[in-house]
């Protein structure tokens, strides 16, 4: 069977759902890609590590005052892709509250609504009409531009045999998002790009929807003016917390991205070595939108990103439905594309990303407080660390137990450094943690810490 039959039937499935031919061609690209064992693998022999980077602590008053300037041509763009569903979310993670009755789309609007600027949601087919029902509360959202547009879906692939991923049981569980790297033909397929260039505006600053901590800064904006970029990305340093997740390298002269998944087992000591690979990507970019659309055209709206092919099971949540793959690209990995991309080193208050319990406990504790202008920063501005924190996975992994376990609120981490949890513990009302904290219940039976509790040290059953 050659190539083309192979891929007749998620051609005819991909035109049955409407897709368009730029998505159609990009997905049998990729699924070509997968057919020979191309796996976007990024092995340590072909990089160097990135040993220095601009700081935005180094930035001018110059920098700010061009930034300013160009204000007025900046689009905000949010992925709002995400349902949550390792947290147990069947609806857009975005509406859950994060800071007392605020969700985080509450706060993301009221973030761009301050520097009265456009904002655009990149939403899945799975979060779109949730977002647009919620936003219709914003009569202050009055703009010339549409609130969101649509990620394309694609077919999840059977890992045995490499065709359509069949599941009567729930069909709507045989597609899948391709990745946030589809935000550039996304943006063009659906008219957006042409939108934003023909009413004048110039630069997208785009971030992860749940991540709190990117607001804009006129600074890297004068940064990005200053040196004529066409692609920023904003990056911090890698802690241990970060060993797993994306880093800047060099490869052929340019910088490229690193997914973990795009790193060969072999490599994995090099990848996880935060002293050697410093810098890990916020997904927080900014975008020239007019080099975007020159570089489309260049490559005939096909841009080469690194595939990254990733195996799971067909119904996330249940571990004997099939194991499939679904196909990915990642929004970052542009920078190797761009002509004149660059990176920035910028402080882990911009990066307050919520990917799991733990981090919604932080997120929405008094560690961090919300500024008038709904800026999320932390309560101690000379902290430029987390306080670490392990809930018991069996016990407070989903939203469900989560809630659950605070049923008044969670506890002051302002002077937490650690916080563990171990075993099944509810929490009662104005609970501190103070330095390190171990909690552990080693009983069968629910434990609860009394209200008015101070905890400092190990506490346990």
């Amino acid at each position: 069977m050659n190539i083309d039959e192979k891929f007749l039937p998620f051609e005819q499935r991909l035109r049955e759902a409407g897709l368009n031919e730029l998505l159609i061609d990009n997905f049998k690209y990729n699924y070509i890609r997968l057919l020979n064992n191309d796996l976007g693998f990024l092995p340590e022999k072909d990089i160097t590590p990135v040993t220095s980077l601009p700081s935005l602590v180094d930035l001018t008053n110059e920098d700010q005052k061009i930034g300013d300037e160009h204000l007025n041509q900046v689009v905000v763009i949010k992925l709002n892709g995400g349902l949550g569903t390792n947290m147990g979310l069947e609806r857009a993670k975005s509406l859950l509250p994060v800071k007392g009755n605020l969700s985080f789309l509450n706060i993301i609007t009221e973030q761009v609504l301050h520097h009265h600027l456009p904002l655009l949601f990149m939403n899945s087919f799975n979060t779109h009409d949730d977002t647009q029902k919620s936003l219709k509360e914003y009569k202050k959202l009055n703009q010339s531009l549409p609130i969101d547009f649509i990620q394309h879906k694609v077919l999840k692939i059977n890992a045995k045999d490499l065709s359509p991923a069949i599941y009567p049981k729930q069909r709507e569980l045989e597609w899948c998002p391709p990745g946030h790297g589809d935000l550039y033909i996304a943006a063009h397929a659906c008219g957006i790009l042409d939108m934003m260039l023909d009413q004048k505006y110039t630069f997208a600053f785009v971030s992860n929807a749940d991540n709190l901590g990117a607001v804009i800064d006129g600074r890297i904006l004068g940064y990005m003016v200053r040196n004529h970029l066409d692609f920023l990305m904003e990056v911090v340093d890698r802690t241990a917390r970060d060993r797993k997740g994306g880093h800047l390298a060099m490869q052929d002269g340019r910088f490229t991205l690193r997914e973990i998944a795009q790193c060969p087992e072999t490599d994995k000591q090099f990848f996880e070595d935060i002293k050697r690979h410093r810098y890990f990507n916020t997904n927080n970019l900014w975008l020239n939108l007019k080099s975007l659309k020159r570089l489309l055209h260049k490559v005939d709206y096909s841009l080469p990103l690194p595939l990254i092919v990733n195996r799971k099971h067909i119904d996330p949540v249940d571990h004997e439905s099939p194991e499939i793959y679904q196909l990915e690209t990642a929004m970052g990995a542009a920078i190797a594309v761009f002509d004149n991309a660059s990176a920035l080193n910028v402080p882990r208050s911009r990066f307050a990303p919520v990917k799991n319990t733990n981090e919604l406990l932080l997120v929405s504790s008094d560690y961090y407080e919300l500024l008038d202008t709904y800026q999320l920063v932390p309560a101690n501005p000379a902290a430029d660390s987390f306080v670490t924190i392990e809930l018991d996975h069996h016990y407070y992994k989903f939203i469900k137990d989560f809630n659950e376990r605070f049923p008044f609120g969670v506890p002051s981490l302002k002077d937490c450094r650690r916080l563990v949890v171990q075993g099944n513990v509810y929490w009662g009302k104005n609970i501190r943690c103070e330095g390190d904290v171990v909690i552990s219940n080693s009983t069968d039976i629910p434990q609860i810490i009394p209200s008015d509790t101070t905890i400092s040290g190990k506490l346990s059953w």
